[in-house]
Protein backbone atom coordinates (compact mmCIF):
# COMPACT_ATOMS: atom_id res chain seq x y z
CA UNK A 1 0.00 0.00 0.00
CA UNK A 2 0.86 3.79 -0.61
CA UNK A 3 2.75 5.26 2.26
CA UNK A 4 3.86 2.31 4.31
CA UNK A 5 1.87 -1.20 4.57
CA UNK A 6 0.82 -0.80 8.14
CA UNK A 7 -2.27 -0.12 8.76
CA UNK A 8 -3.54 2.24 12.07
CA UNK A 9 -6.42 2.45 13.26
CA UNK A 10 -7.82 5.84 15.23
CA UNK A 11 -11.30 7.07 16.85
CA UNK A 12 -12.88 10.72 15.90
CA UNK A 13 -15.14 12.41 18.46
CA UNK A 14 -16.77 15.62 16.70
CA UNK A 15 -16.96 17.63 20.03
CA UNK A 16 -20.67 18.93 18.67
CA UNK A 17 -23.41 18.57 20.54
CA UNK A 18 -22.07 16.41 23.40
CA UNK A 19 -20.02 17.66 26.71
CA UNK A 20 -16.72 17.68 27.63
CA UNK A 21 -16.77 14.89 30.18
CA UNK A 22 -18.31 12.25 27.38
CA UNK A 23 -15.51 13.05 24.63
CA UNK A 24 -13.18 12.68 27.62
CA UNK A 25 -14.46 9.24 28.95
CA UNK A 26 -14.22 8.25 25.17
CA UNK A 27 -10.55 9.31 24.79
CA UNK A 28 -9.56 7.72 28.25
CA UNK A 29 -10.88 4.43 27.41
CA UNK A 30 -9.41 4.28 23.63
CA UNK A 31 -6.32 5.11 25.47
CA UNK A 32 -6.32 1.95 27.32
CA UNK A 33 -6.83 0.08 23.68
CA UNK A 34 -3.64 -0.86 21.72
CA UNK A 35 -5.40 -1.48 18.27
CA UNK A 36 -6.81 2.12 19.01
CA UNK A 37 -3.43 4.30 18.21
CA UNK A 38 -4.88 7.89 17.30
CA UNK A 39 -7.74 10.08 18.20
CA UNK A 40 -9.32 13.21 16.68
CA UNK A 41 -11.43 16.31 17.16
CA UNK A 42 -12.86 18.50 14.49
CA UNK A 43 -12.13 22.87 14.09
CA UNK A 44 -15.30 24.08 14.41
CA UNK A 45 -17.05 27.39 16.18
CA UNK A 46 -20.65 26.25 15.23
CA UNK A 47 -22.35 23.21 14.74
CA UNK A 48 -21.95 21.57 11.09
CA UNK A 49 -25.35 19.72 11.61
CA UNK A 50 -28.38 19.66 13.72
CA UNK A 51 -29.64 22.99 16.33
CA UNK A 52 -27.48 25.68 14.84
CA UNK A 53 -27.56 27.01 18.43
CA UNK A 54 -26.34 24.00 19.95
CA UNK A 55 -23.01 23.25 21.51
CA UNK A 56 -19.59 22.95 20.43
CA UNK A 57 -16.37 22.98 22.16
CA UNK A 58 -13.32 24.37 20.49
CA UNK A 59 -11.11 21.90 19.10
CA UNK A 60 -7.64 23.09 20.06
CA UNK A 61 -8.60 24.04 23.77
CA UNK A 62 -9.99 20.83 23.57
CA UNK A 63 -7.22 19.34 22.53
CA UNK A 64 -4.83 20.27 25.35
CA UNK A 65 -6.78 18.83 27.86
CA UNK A 66 -6.99 15.95 26.39
CA UNK A 67 -3.61 15.54 25.95
CA UNK A 68 -2.63 16.18 29.87
CA UNK A 69 -5.14 13.22 29.86
CA UNK A 70 -3.97 10.44 27.97
CA UNK A 71 -0.80 8.86 27.82
CA UNK A 72 -0.35 7.35 24.63
CA UNK A 73 -2.48 8.03 21.88
CA UNK A 74 -1.59 10.15 18.65
CA UNK A 75 -3.88 13.08 18.81
CA UNK A 76 -4.71 16.18 16.48
CA UNK A 77 -7.58 18.19 14.89
CA UNK A 78 -8.79 16.17 11.65
CA UNK A 79 -8.38 18.86 10.43
CA UNK A 80 -7.71 22.47 11.54
CA UNK A 81 -8.69 25.62 9.31
CA UNK A 82 -6.11 27.70 8.60
CA UNK A 83 -8.71 30.75 8.09
CA UNK A 84 -9.35 30.73 12.01
CA UNK A 85 -5.69 31.73 13.77
CA UNK A 86 -2.87 33.25 11.88
CA UNK A 87 -0.02 30.90 11.25
CA UNK A 88 2.49 32.13 13.34
CA UNK A 89 -0.31 31.46 16.68
CA UNK A 90 -1.58 28.30 15.63
CA UNK A 91 2.26 27.11 15.60
CA UNK A 92 2.89 28.14 18.62
CA UNK A 93 -0.28 26.73 20.27
CA UNK A 94 0.64 23.28 18.46
CA UNK A 95 4.30 23.65 19.82
CA UNK A 96 2.70 23.81 23.21
CA UNK A 97 0.42 21.10 22.98
CA UNK A 98 3.20 18.95 21.38
CA UNK A 99 4.84 19.68 25.30
CA UNK A 100 1.68 19.09 27.23
CA UNK A 101 1.19 15.38 25.62
CA UNK A 102 4.85 14.77 25.17
CA UNK A 103 5.32 14.49 21.71
CA UNK A 104 2.09 12.61 20.25
CA UNK A 105 0.84 15.57 18.17
CA UNK A 106 0.17 15.49 14.56
CA UNK A 107 -0.13 18.62 12.90
CA UNK A 108 -3.81 18.32 11.29
CA UNK A 109 -4.42 21.28 8.71
CA UNK A 110 -6.29 22.52 5.73
CA UNK A 111 -7.54 24.94 3.45
CA UNK A 112 -10.90 26.34 5.81
CA UNK A 113 -13.30 28.38 4.57
CA UNK A 114 -13.31 29.61 0.77
CA UNK A 115 -16.19 30.65 -1.47
CA UNK A 116 -18.05 27.95 -2.77
CA UNK A 117 -21.58 28.97 -4.67
CA UNK A 118 -24.22 28.00 -2.61
CA UNK A 119 -22.49 27.22 0.59
CA UNK A 120 -24.42 28.75 3.30
CA UNK A 121 -22.74 27.13 6.18
CA UNK A 122 -19.48 27.80 6.23
CA UNK A 123 -20.45 31.94 5.77
CA UNK A 124 -22.90 31.46 9.09
CA UNK A 125 -19.73 30.28 10.82
CA UNK A 126 -17.30 32.77 9.32
CA UNK A 127 -19.88 35.94 9.92
CA UNK A 128 -20.45 34.74 13.39
CA UNK A 129 -16.83 34.58 14.30
CA UNK A 130 -15.70 38.11 12.45
CA UNK A 131 -13.44 35.53 10.09
CA UNK A 132 -13.33 36.45 6.31
CA UNK A 133 -13.89 33.58 3.15
CA UNK A 134 -10.77 33.73 0.65
CA UNK A 135 -11.30 32.88 -2.86
CA UNK A 136 -9.99 29.10 -3.47
CA UNK A 137 -6.89 29.62 -5.16
CA UNK A 138 -5.79 32.21 -2.24
CA UNK A 139 -6.66 30.00 0.47
CA UNK A 140 -4.20 27.26 -1.11
CA UNK A 141 -1.96 29.76 -1.50
CA UNK A 142 -2.27 30.85 2.28
CA UNK A 143 -2.26 27.25 3.37
CA UNK A 144 1.18 26.51 1.24
CA UNK A 145 2.93 29.71 3.23
CA UNK A 146 1.24 28.61 6.65
CA UNK A 147 3.21 25.19 6.69
CA UNK A 148 6.30 27.01 6.11
CA UNK A 149 6.13 29.10 8.77
CA UNK A 150 5.06 26.70 10.85
CA UNK A 151 7.87 24.59 9.95
CA UNK A 152 10.22 27.34 10.70
CA UNK A 153 9.25 28.16 13.98
CA UNK A 154 9.67 24.71 15.08
CA UNK A 155 13.21 24.52 13.72
CA UNK A 156 14.92 28.12 13.77
CA UNK A 157 15.36 30.22 16.85
CA UNK A 158 14.12 33.20 14.84
CA UNK A 159 13.72 34.57 11.67
CA UNK A 160 11.47 36.67 9.34
CA UNK A 161 9.39 36.05 6.47
CA UNK A 162 8.02 37.83 3.34
CA UNK A 163 5.09 36.04 1.96
CA UNK A 164 2.68 37.05 0.22
CA UNK A 165 -0.25 36.58 2.77
CA UNK A 166 1.80 36.68 5.95
CA UNK A 167 4.60 38.71 6.73
CA UNK A 168 6.43 37.97 10.02
CA UNK A 169 9.93 39.80 11.67
CA UNK A 170 11.73 38.36 14.76
CA UNK A 171 9.73 35.57 15.00
CA UNK A 172 10.17 32.61 17.56
CA UNK A 173 8.83 29.61 19.19
CA UNK A 174 10.20 28.47 22.46
CA UNK A 175 9.68 26.03 23.80
CA UNK A 176 9.96 23.80 20.74
CA UNK A 177 8.19 21.05 19.88
CA UNK A 178 9.47 17.77 22.07
CA UNK A 179 9.12 16.21 17.98
CA UNK A 180 12.01 17.32 16.09
CA UNK A 181 11.82 18.74 13.70
CA UNK A 182 8.43 19.18 14.72
CA UNK A 183 4.80 17.27 14.58
CA UNK A 184 4.10 15.10 11.29
CA UNK A 185 2.00 17.63 9.45
CA UNK A 186 -1.57 16.00 7.78
CA UNK A 187 -2.74 17.80 4.80
CA UNK A 188 -6.70 17.91 4.38
CA UNK A 189 -8.39 17.98 1.18
CA UNK A 190 -8.60 16.67 -2.39
CA UNK A 191 -8.18 19.34 -5.44
CA UNK A 192 -5.50 19.57 -7.75
CA UNK A 193 -3.77 22.66 -6.15
CA UNK A 194 -3.71 21.56 -2.44
CA UNK A 195 -2.62 17.98 -3.63
CA UNK A 196 0.64 20.21 -4.75
CA UNK A 197 0.99 21.48 -1.57
CA UNK A 198 0.41 18.06 0.17
CA UNK A 199 3.37 16.63 -2.01
CA UNK A 200 5.23 19.82 -1.07
CA UNK A 201 4.65 19.33 2.83
CA UNK A 202 2.63 16.54 4.20
CA UNK A 203 3.88 13.59 6.25
CA UNK A 204 0.02 12.41 5.90
CA UNK A 205 -2.30 13.47 3.13
CA UNK A 206 -5.83 13.04 4.68
CA UNK A 207 -8.70 12.97 2.36
CA UNK A 208 -11.68 13.90 3.74
CA UNK A 209 -14.67 11.88 4.39
CA UNK A 210 -17.90 10.55 2.91
CA UNK A 211 -18.33 12.18 0.32
CA UNK A 212 -15.03 12.52 -0.97
CA UNK A 213 -13.57 8.90 0.83
CA UNK A 214 -15.14 6.94 -2.26
CA UNK A 215 -12.53 4.40 -2.81
CA UNK A 216 -12.62 4.87 -6.69
CA UNK A 217 -12.25 8.75 -6.33
CA UNK A 218 -9.34 7.91 -3.10
CA UNK A 219 -7.59 5.84 -5.91
CA UNK A 220 -8.03 8.78 -8.71
CA UNK A 221 -6.80 11.43 -6.00
CA UNK A 222 -3.84 9.38 -4.95
CA UNK A 223 -2.34 9.14 -8.49
CA UNK A 224 -2.54 12.80 -8.86
CA UNK A 225 -0.44 13.23 -5.59
CA UNK A 226 1.80 10.76 -7.02
CA UNK A 227 2.03 13.03 -9.94
CA UNK A 228 3.08 15.85 -8.02
CA UNK A 229 5.37 14.47 -5.85
CA UNK A 230 7.14 12.76 -9.03
CA UNK A 231 7.01 16.48 -10.68
CA UNK A 232 9.36 17.87 -7.61
CA UNK A 233 11.36 14.75 -6.65
CA UNK A 234 9.53 13.53 -3.83
CA UNK A 235 9.20 9.35 -3.71
CA UNK A 236 4.95 9.45 -2.97
CA UNK A 237 5.95 6.27 -0.51
CA UNK A 238 7.09 8.77 2.14
CA UNK A 239 3.17 10.77 2.53
CA UNK A 240 1.14 8.34 4.53
CA UNK A 241 -2.61 8.08 2.82
CA UNK A 242 -5.27 8.45 4.83
CA UNK A 243 -9.14 8.96 5.67
CA UNK A 244 -12.05 8.71 8.26
CA UNK A 245 -15.08 6.11 8.10
CA UNK A 246 -18.29 7.10 9.89
CA UNK A 247 -19.60 4.22 11.67
CA UNK A 248 -23.38 3.23 12.28
CA UNK A 249 -23.50 1.62 15.65
CA UNK A 250 -26.28 -0.75 14.69
CA UNK A 251 -24.29 -2.21 11.18
CA UNK A 252 -20.65 -2.90 12.24
CA UNK A 253 -20.10 -4.85 8.72
CA UNK A 254 -21.12 -1.97 7.20
CA UNK A 255 -18.46 -0.24 8.68
CA UNK A 256 -15.82 -3.09 8.42
CA UNK A 257 -16.60 -3.23 4.20
CA UNK A 258 -16.18 0.24 4.31
CA UNK A 259 -12.60 0.27 5.79
CA UNK A 260 -12.20 -2.88 3.68
CA UNK A 261 -12.48 -0.40 0.59
CA UNK A 262 -10.75 2.21 1.51
CA UNK A 263 -7.91 -0.04 2.42
CA UNK A 264 -7.94 -1.24 -1.38
CA UNK A 265 -7.39 2.07 -2.19
CA UNK A 266 -4.52 2.36 -0.44
CA UNK A 267 -5.45 3.85 2.83
CA UNK A 268 -3.19 2.86 5.47
CA UNK A 269 -4.48 5.54 8.43
CA UNK A 270 -8.26 5.37 9.45
CA UNK A 271 -10.17 7.38 11.16
CA UNK A 272 -13.22 6.12 12.73
CA UNK A 273 -15.71 8.65 13.01
CA UNK A 274 -17.83 8.19 15.94
CA UNK A 275 -21.31 9.95 15.96
CA UNK A 276 -23.24 11.12 19.38
CA UNK A 277 -24.54 10.02 21.53
CA UNK A 278 -20.99 8.07 22.81
CA UNK A 279 -22.43 4.87 23.64
CA UNK A 280 -20.43 3.82 27.22
CA UNK A 281 -17.92 1.23 25.75
CA UNK A 282 -17.87 2.50 22.47
CA UNK A 283 -13.98 2.46 21.69
CA UNK A 284 -14.00 -1.07 22.89
CA UNK A 285 -16.90 -2.04 21.20
CA UNK A 286 -15.02 -0.58 17.60
CA UNK A 287 -11.78 -1.88 18.11
CA UNK A 288 -13.72 -5.50 18.81
CA UNK A 289 -16.21 -5.14 16.06
CA UNK A 290 -14.31 -3.35 13.28
CA UNK A 291 -10.41 -3.07 13.86
CA UNK A 292 -9.56 -6.65 15.23
CA UNK A 293 -12.07 -8.55 12.20
CA UNK A 294 -10.60 -6.15 9.65
CA UNK A 295 -7.07 -6.83 10.63
CA UNK A 296 -7.89 -10.35 11.10
CA UNK A 297 -9.25 -10.49 7.42
CA UNK A 298 -5.75 -8.76 6.05
CA UNK A 299 -3.20 -10.84 7.59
Amino acid sequence: MTGGDRVSFGLKTVPAHTTYDDVLRVWEEADEIPLIEHAWLWDHMLPMFGDPGGPVLEGWTLLAALAARTERLRLGLMVTSNRTRAPAVLAKIASTVDVISRGRLVMGIGVGGTFQPGDTVAPREYDAYGLTLVPPGEGVERLAESCAIMRRMWTEDVFDFDGRHYRLKGTRCEPKPVQRPGPPIMIGGWGDRTLRVVAEHADIWNIPGPPHNDAAYIAERSKVLDGHCAAIGRDPRDIVRSTQVVVSYGDAAAARASVLAVMGAGITHIALNLRRPFPVGIARWAAEEIVEPVLARTR
